[in-house]
């Protein structure tokens, strides 16, 4: 039997029972738009944590204070500093995998100018902090090797900060005052928005590190070391470069811990995205569920329609018709009555993406592959399950099925 034949007498078939074929793809449909659906939230969600991710700065590698053990419990990561400003000037004169060095001295604090005040962070950095954190300037500009030698009070101020301020204008110029220290703001950070745990990356005021060891948080040790290396393939040697300077800096001898952390990019994106993969990967699978009850569906009324047409089969093998023309009749019913299925699914899913996406605000995405394998799995659910109602229909005796009534 021919191609086109086989698809025709497929379609009239299918098209004999409207209602019955509806309800039949109802479950594949249900199965590959709930799978489309899941795997957009989860692809969203990745994508947008990789984009926080990046949002931290190029090549970024963060050096942060070890811990420290009292009474036999170790007190964990970050609880003892021996960071300083010696050591973040040591790493940038003697890194030769790093492209930038900035110390950062971090303090909360209330900024009082403009339209009224505002908490915020007021974070001590070095000239390098804008290449590492590949930030921008929206208006001014930042401040010179000059002022942080001369610890001069000068700030940056984030578009968050400025926003509450000075609302619609531009405070370049502008004196502000930190705690009980008075600034002149020279430049407007560019927006960045939140990171990846959800924090606003625009609160914040930069000012010279010198400026705010020596009059706003009062401490000779520093909360953190940011660095950038020279490429994404030289991270890991340039961890290495870091982690062997601090020791040298720190006269750690051979074989005593580090108390010290240091952590990449990398690191950071990868323990951010894997609980995301693993979510998104369970609801794609509890998804698929449906589709499975949506293939049992199909077996179920491929085995009805092998009965009621009993009589029909028999009258086709009694004037020519082959076995496996018979199965593949019936194979190419239920893997069209999958596509169809499958096909209307990708369309209920992405209408159902673009509206859970708009309705929560959630970042969605749908890759090909997702949509490739959709269409392919449809196809796989009519065969699998169409198989055996098939080879009984073409398993069937001539004589015997013409007798049937």
């Amino acid at each position: 039997m021919k191609q086109t034949t086989l698809l025709k007498v497929a379609s009239q078939s299918i098209l004999k029972n409207k209602m019955r074929t509806l309800l039949t793809m109802l479950g594949i449909v249900i199965g590959i738009g709930s799978v489309i659906i899941m795997v957009a939230v989860g692809t969203g969600a990745q994508k947008s944590i990789e984009t926080s991710i990046k949002s931290l700065g190029t090549n970024l590698i963060i050096v942060m204070p070890g811990s420290f053990t009292m009474g036999g419990a170790n007190q964990g990561a970050g609880t003892f500093s021996r960071l300083t400003i010696e050591d973040a000037e040591k790493l940038k004169a003697q890194g030769t995998l790093l492209a930038a060095v900035s110390p950062v001295v971090s303090t909360r604090t209330q900024v009082i100018g403009g339209a009224g005040n505002w908490r915020t962070q007021v974070q001590g950095v070095s000239t390098d902090f804008l290449a590492i954190r590949d930030w921008t300037l929206a208006s001014g500009d930042f401040y010179s090797e000059a002022d942080v030698r001369a610890s001069r009070k000068v700030a940056v101020v984030g578009k968050t900060v400025a926003d509450k301020l000075f609302p619609g204008e531009d405070p370049v110029g502008a004196q502000v005052q930190l705690g009980r220290v008075p600034f002149t703001i020279v430049g407007v950070l560019s927006p960045k928005g939140q990171n990846a745990g959800g924090q606003d990356q625009d609160d914040v005021v930069l000012v010279p590190h010198t400026t705010a060891q020596s009059r706003l948080s009062g401490n000779v040790r520093i909360g953190q070391i940011l660095a950038s290396a020279n490429s994404p393939e030289e991270l890991p040697a340039a961890q290495e470069e870091i982690a062997t300077i601090m020791r040298e800096a720190h006269r750690l001898a051979p074989g005593a811990d580090d108390d010290f952390t240091v952590r990449n990019q990398t690191e950071i994106a990868s323990a951010a995205t894997s609980t995301t993969k693993v979510m998104s990967g369970l609801l794609a699978a509890i998804a698929s569920i449906s589709l499975l009850v949506g293939g049992i569906g199909i077996m179920n009324i491929m085995l009805v329609s092998v009965t009621e047409r009993t009589r029909e089969i028999g009258i086709r093998m009694a004037i020519g018709a082959r076995g496996s023309d018979v199965l593949t009749q019936f194979l190419v019913e239920s893997v069209v009555m999958s596509l169809l299925g499958g096909l209307i699914g990708i369309a209920v899913g992405y209408g159902g993406a673009a509206l859970l996406g708009h309705l929560t605000g959630w970042a969605t995405a749908i890759p090909a592959s997702a949509v490739a394998l959709a269409v392919a799995f449809a196809a796989g659910v009519g065969v699998f399950f169409g198989f055996y109602p098939a080879r009984k229909a073409a398993a069937l005796n001539p004589i015997q099925a013409l007798r049937y009534e």
